[in-house]
């Protein structure tokens, strides 16, 4: 285990830079932006990740979410218990409800505009329309293809799942100044650290990935920025009000009696 120990200090350590997290939201506008210029530019060649067939794409991005709450739901319940009531372990827990609710609805509403802005076109012939399908569920049933405005789902929730995560990482600073023996929750907790981690060097490649080789430059920047926003309003804005789920414990906590 001291192997894991050494791992999880130097990510702690990283995390401790305070323009790594103050910055995070730029590098992914900077990301969004240059990798859709060379994009345009053809700049880079085909590759095993432009394919969106890809093993990180179908076993992790698809299912971004459901990757998101499962490793940050126990990796909450566990840091924020530390010394403290279970009732605000409860109420920090609730901010991946709204964090749920946020993805839910914003693709939602990605589909929805592809779908209201949309034709069906052949596959083979995007000029010729297919006007008897209305919808893009009917269309792609029928094999053909639906051509409307696609906003990037893709840049849309890897940013916003990297920034929540990133934001849900901070008590591990505190934590392991505290928790100086390893015992078994310590453990579990350094391997949720490490896997949170490791989801977020996935999600930060795959983004890149997706500018440099999907869609055009509004889309993705569109989604990029829907990302950000949610992320801003929520915890720079809404948590820190006293009626939020709260901002994870940013200093070391004191005792509290019961």
């Amino acid at each position: 285990m001291e192997a894991l120990n050494i791992l999880v200090k130097k990510l702690v350590a990283f995390w401790k830079i305070t323009a790594v997290r103050r910055n995070l939201w730029r590098v992914f506008l900077f990301i969004s932006f240059t990798g859709s210029l060379i994009k345009n530019f053809d700049i880079v060649p085909e590759s095993y990740f432009s394919n969106s067939k890809n093993v990180l794409n179908v076993y992790f991005v698809k299912v971004s979410w459901a990757w998101h709450l499962f490793l940050l739901l126990p990796f909450i319940a566990l840091s924020n218990s530390h010394n403290r009531h279970w009732s605000f372990v409860l109420q920090r827990l609730s901010s991946q409800l709204v964090s749920t609710a946020i993805w839910y609805i914003f693709t939602g509403l990605f589909f929805y505009i592809e779908d209201v802005t949309g034709v069906c076109s052949e596959s083979h012939s995007p000029l010729v329309s297919r006007g008897e399908f209305t919808s893009k569920a009917e269309c792609q049933k029928a094999g053909f293809r639906w051509e409307g405005y696609d906003i990037s789902g893709h840049s849309f929730i890897l940013s916003y799942s990297t920034l929540v995560i990133a934001e849900e990482l901070v008590p591990m600073v505190s934590l392991k100044e505290d928790m100086r023996r390893q015992s078994r929750t310590s453990i579990v907790l350094d391997l949720l650290y490490v896997a949170l981690n490791a989801i977020v060097t996935v999600w930060i490649w795959m983004f890149g990935c997706t500018s440099v080789y999907f869609h055009d430059i509004t889309q993705k920047l569109f989604g990029t920025a829907f990302g950000l926003v949610a992320w801003y309003i929520t915890y720079r804005v809404w948590y820190l009000n006293p009626f939020s789920p709260g901002l994870p414990p940013q200093r070391r906590p004191c005792k509290q009696h019961a």
